[in-house]
């Protein structure tokens, strides 16, 4: 499929940048979903149960958005049965042009990531005037 570099054809090349991007992850921990809100807005939100938002960091450079997690036990357990994994984690996504992270929430085990679409002014289409 071709990417074109219209941004204002963001249906197609959102879906398949993205498309690329998530299923050639080699991991699946932690779960995820992809929200469209609209051609503007995108939620990625993260099943992180176990993790408190003092263990995850989100930085995004070059157009890449990371997103890690590490908890320290501090005290020995003794499991019969471990069902929630708490293991760290590092996932990476390649943002589709002009996207960035508008924000970021936590709410009961759930990582909600905002993303939103900025295109440049000198990138927006113009209304031109015929003399």
């Amino acid at each position: 499929m071709v990417i074109t570099n219209n941004p204002f054809d963001l249906g197609r090349e959102f879906d398949n940048i993205w498309t690329q991007t998530f299923t050639s992850a080699s991991t699946t921990y932690p779960p995820y979903n992809v929200v469209k809100i609209n051609d503007d807005k995108i939620i990625m939100e993260f099943a992180v149960a176990g993790f408190n938002k003092d263990n995850i960091s989100i930085t995004t450079e070059k157009n890449v958005l990371s997103i890690k997690a590490e908890k320290q036990e501090t005290e020995k357990k003794t499991y019969i049965h471990k069902g929630i994994a708490t293991r760290k984690f590092s996932r990476a996504f390649q943002l589709p042009e002009y996207f960035e992270v508008e924000s970021a929430g936590y709410e009961d085990g759930i990582l909600y990531i905002d993303l939103i679409r900025n295109i440049p002014e000198e990138k927006k289409p113009k209304s031109i005037t015929i003399k």
